[in-house]
């Protein structure tokens, strides 16, 4: 629930509440409300207002199926549930959600041709748990997000595969894939 409010919003709103009730009881002459009102109320009036500057909103959230909610406790893999978690909640101090791991994967060479994430769905493929993220990758074409594939599967770590696609100009999707560990077995012992 937490992750859901924004702080910035949160330290505004409580933060000016306290004010207020200060000067109004400097003018009443209540000099324990006028302390509680400058001391406490400003602070957090003016923290509200530095969070809200920093702050990044979460990114939309999709669930497409009740299949998917069930497949996600059972396959979803730890790399999974942080990606979901962390960019949908509100940030402070970032100038985009998975910038690092964009910058770690060469697909961000300058702020202005970050790709930006601008949804967040999952849903089923072949029996697998699937977390879906859409970009806007106007200045980085989809062949270079495909050249990135195989270092993206080794980033996002073991049992995930991972499929990009382009829906439309200018959107690409990542797809991290949860192979379901029957596969890999069967996988393994074909190779033997």
């Amino acid at each position: 629930m937490l992750r859901q409010i924004s702080l910035g919003t949160l330290g505004l709103t409580i933060g000016g509440i306290l004010t207020i009730i200060g000067f109004v009881a400097y003018a009443d002459n209540n000099a324990t409300l006028n302390l509680v009102g400058f001391f406490y109320g400003i602070p957090l009036l003016l923290g509200g207002l530095a969070l809200k500057a920093n702050e990044l909103k979460p990114v939309p959230f999709e669930t497409t199926s009740p299949s998917a909610l069930i497949l996600r406790q059972q396959q979803a893999t730890d790399t999974q549930n942080k990606i979901r978690k962390d960019i949908t909640r509100y940030c402070y101090g970032q100038d985009a959600h998975l910038d690092t791991t964009l910058s770690f994967l060469g697909l961000s060479p300058t702020d202005e041709e970050r790709p930006i994430v601008t949804g967040l769905r999952e849903t089923e493929v072949n029996g697998g748990y699937a977390l879906i993220l859409e970009f806007d990758s106007p200045l980085i074409p989809i062949d270079v997000w495909q050249k990135k594939q195989e270092k993206m599967t080794n980033y996002f770590g073991p049992g995930l595969e991972i499929q990009i696609t382009q829906p439309s100009e200018n959107t690409i999707e990542l797809a991290l894939i949860n192979i379901p560990k029957e596969s890999i077995v069967n996988e393994s012992s074909l190779k033997n």
